[in-house]
């Protein structure tokens, strides 16, 4: 076993809110200062006033997302997403039924994650801030929408077509493996379209990073995409991110995921006792790889142990793949989004895009909470045209 990874998340331990404040304070040492966000500094200072929010493009558990325009600087009129997430919620515990506060440091997870992994399919981090109970991230803005739209619309997909979303997705998984993260959360309404038409994985709140020898037990995932190692919580490592891009092959390919319920309960007896049952009309080469991704032993499954990706791009479903092509997204998207305009919102669903613009102000945190969040502040030298230098 490795040591604990600085990115761990199982659990607010005592270990790891002391970890990620020592990260920060390694050079000032004398507990008596002030603490300074350090990168807040680099960005000159950046907060909500230097952005027009215009539109809500998503709501989750711990906030909102946001279409925005930047009001100044090189980048003035550019159209970011900005994601708004609370540093800490106040939670009811099902056990004792008391009002409990728990911690979001996936927020902080997500920043460094971001930071750190840059890829041509894995969204891009611009600019981050923070104003006292809250975090804010600003994203490229990817106008295509989820790809989960796209699913619903065509219900499933032609072989080919699904082939080039899945070759992209697997080179950020094995980006992803290979800087020793962990994804977790594979699923369509985390996959998101450029205004070109292509991948873009987003919601990186569930990453883990880990060491190639080190076994995860926590539960982290949607169910219907989860692998069996984390529902039955025997430990798992970067296979689960293979297990889930067999269920989105066959989600893509069929129109749903082959373990399906009412509820979570019979979804997870069906993952961990159901038989694998294929559609007679998917081709020889999807019924393979499908049976070979979908292995309930570890040990079995295609992507398993240090060829990791290898295998998975080797195999006969991507024959026809040229990856070299593929990594310099010199292949043509099936389908490109027609946009009006930069801040085009079409592709969104009208559920989110109807509600106020509105964001409530930031409220007031306790200092224990956040010297968690000390130098979460981030920004790059953006271009007139949004790319980062």
């Amino acid at each position: 076993m490795g040591d604990e990874p600085v990115f761990a998340i199982d659990g607010v331990s005592q270990r790891m809110m002391k970890s990620l404040v020592l990260e920060e304070l390694n050079n000032n040492p004398n507990n008596n200062q002030t603490l300074v966000d350090l990168g807040k500094q680099n960005i000159n200072k950046l907060n909500l006033d230097d952005f027009e929010i215009k539109r809500v493009l998503g709501v989750g558990g711990f906030g909102k997302v946001f279409q925005v325009k930047k009001l100044e600087g090189s980048d003035k009129g550019k159209i970011y997403a900005m994601k708004v997430l609370k540093k800490a919620v106040i939670v009811r515990n099902k056990e004792t039924k008391t009002l409990d506060r728990e911690i979001n440091l996936h927020a902080k997870l997500e920043r460094d994650v971001l930071e750190a992994v840059k890829h041509p399919f894995i969204v891009q981090l611009i600019y981050a801030f923070q104003a006292a109970n809250k975090v804010y991230l600003i994203l490229e803005y990817l106008s295509g929408g989820e790809l989960f739209m796209q699913l619903q619309k065509e219900r499933m997909l032609m072989e080919d077509t699904a082939i080039f979303y899945l070759s992209q997705i697997v080179l950020a998984l094995e980006h992803l493996h290979t800087n020793g993260i962990i994804y977790r959360d594979l699923k369509p309404e985390n996959i998101m379209l450029d205004r070109e038409g292509h991948v873009k994985l987003t919601d990186f709140g569930c990453v883990k990073e880990s060491a190639s020898d080190e076994i995860n037990y926590t539960f982290c995932g949607t169910v219907e995409y989860m692998a069996p190692e984390i529902l039955n919580r025997s430990g798992h490592g970067k296979e689960v991110d293979w297990w889930s891009l067999g269920i989105l092959v066959h989600d893509m390919l069929v129109g749903s995921p082959p373990f399906t319920g009412n509820n979570r309960k019979i979804i997870t007896e069906r993952v961990l006792k159901g038989k694998l049952q294929l559609k007679k009309y998917l081709t020889p080469d999807a019924k393979d790889i499908l049976t070979k991704l979908l292995k309930l032993k570890i040990e079995n499954r295609l992507g398993f142990g240090p060829e990791d990706a290898k295998g998975i791009k080797s195999h006969r479903f991507f024959s026809a793949v040229k990856w070299d092509d593929v990594i310099n997204r010199r292949t043509e998207p099936p389908f490109k989004p027609v946009l009006r305009s930069e801040d085009d919102f079409s592709n969104f669903d009208e559920v989110f895009t109807m509600k106020p613009p509105f964001d409530s102000p930031p409220g007031s945190i306790s200092d224990s909470v956040s010297e968690l969040f000390i130098g979460f502040s981030y920004g790059g030298s953006p271009q007139p045209n949004g790319e980062m230098s």
